[in-house]
């Protein structure tokens, strides 16, 4: 390996990826990918050539070792800057829910404090009778009208 592959190796160590953050990281992606896939590509068309040269791609095996030795290489380290930028950019993904919640429970209280207090009305009847379901229409006397309106017409119906 030169010394700019061995360099890039040595940035992929777990180390020094734990010290990278997630725009670090999609760069060293970016240069491992590169990389691989230089070294899949002269493999494969080494291994092209060779065929027509020995006569077949058995043959032509053991003639372009070096270069899929270094496809190989550098495909577990892509793999390994992989997990990494994954690792990174679900972090970052949990830090940003984290703060829209903490923003919308914020903005919800904020709200919460700045609308008028309204009055609460209860549904049962001061003489202590069993309290019943309200529906609410408008206002007090809307709603009392509604209420009698509807006593008068169940008792049309039971004289009947």
């Amino acid at each position: 390996m030169t010394d700019v592959e061995r360099l890039l190796v040595a940035e992929t160590e777990r180390d020094a990826l734990k010290q990278l953050n997630e725009d670090e990281l999609l760069e060293l992606h970016q240069r491992v990918r590169r990389m691989r896939t230089k070294y899949v590509k002269n493999y494969r068309r080494g291994a092209g050539a060779a065929v027509a040269e020995v006569g077949g791609r058995g043959l032509s095996y053991a003639r372009n070792q070096r270069n899929r030795d270094k496809a190989e290489l550098f495909e577990s380290v892509l793999a390994r800057v992989s997990r990494a930028v994954a690792a990174a950019a679900k972090s970052a993904t949990l830090e940003l829910r984290a703060e829209r919640i903490a923003a919308a429970r914020s903005a919800r209280s904020t709200a919460a404090e700045a609308a008028p207090k309204t009055r609460v009305r209860k549904s049962e009847p001061a003489t202590g009778a069993v309290p019943r379901a309200v529906k609410t229409t408008g206002g007090l006397k809307k709603d009392a009208s509604t209420r009698a309106l509807g006593a008068r017409r169940q008792a049309a119906r039971d004289s009947r």
